[in-house]
């Protein structure tokens, strides 16, 4: 396969098309858990580490997104609870402790949801932290690549991965490694699982947001802060949430 612009143009279409297609019935079923958690005053909060932490800023705190929405993210640790900044690097992910302390630092009432986002699900804090989720009585939803997932051996000591927590499971279509174009000398460029998992998202919040209408209720979304009431507006939804939603990470 040639490297080039255009060819990962058309692996993009390719894969956008399929997950869309593919995914159609899961991305209704984690509407209908979203809309059942907003209408019982919940909020969902979104988290996911790496790259996957693109998700989460999808989901919560976003022009045209939902207002009742918390990102939770591995950076809580220092913000929220007191650690020192060197605690931060790309192996904490890896550790199951790390979940119980975000899961105590953040501000979860028995009716939120969570969405959570691992293009792999194996490490050892997301595992975990999907298992608390359940411990706790929160429904779920997971994106995951169900293609790398499977290739993988978990890094969590139940041998379990985040797929095996989902009340509702998604993929996102990225193959094993993410990256698209192979390389003649090996390795490939061009990873998808960014914007399939930023596609599934969008489809989500316009799937809430469509059953909410259809319930007679007034969506809470955001307008953009940089366009003329925008501030005005968001900080008057903003205001039903205080508490539950952070906007300072």
């Amino acid at each position: 396969m040639t490297v080039s612009a255009e060819a990962y143009l058309a692996v993009v279409r390719e894969t956008v098309d399929r997950v869309a297609i593919g995914q159609r019935a899961a991305v209704g079923e984690a509407a209908d858990l979203i809309a059942e958690a907003l209408a019982a005053d919940g909020v969902v909060h979104a988290f996911g580490t790496g790259h996957s932490e693109a998700l989460a800023m999808e989901i919560a705190g976003r022009a045209g997104g939902l207002v009742p929405t918390n990102r939770i993210a591995l950076r809580d640790l220092v913000l929220y609870g007191g650690e020192p900044a060197g605690i931060l690097g790309p192996k904490l992910e890896r550790d199951p402790a790390v979940a119980h302390r975000l899961y105590e630092l953040a501000p979860v009432r028995p009716s939120d949801v969570f969405v959570l986002a691992s293009n792999s699900g194996v490490n050892g804090a997301m595992v975990e932290f999907a298992a608390l989720v359940k411990e706790r009585g929160h429904r779920l939803v997971a994106i995951t690549s169900v293609a790398h997932s499977a290739r993988m051996t978990s890094r969590h000591p139940s041998g379990r991965k985040l797929a095996d927590f989902a009340d509702v499971l998604l993929d996102n279509g990225s193959p094993y490694g993410d990256a698209t174009l192979p390389l003649p000398g090996g390795g490939a460029v061009g990873a998808v699982s960014s914007i399939t998992a930023a596609l599934l998202a969008q489809q989500i919040v316009a799937e809430v947001v469509a059953r909410m209408i259809a319930a007679g209720r007034t969506p809470p979304v955001y307008l953009s802060a940089n366009i003329t009431g925008g501030d005005a507006h968001n900080d008057a939804l903003e205001a039903r949430y205080a508490g539950r939603i952070r906007r300072g990470s």
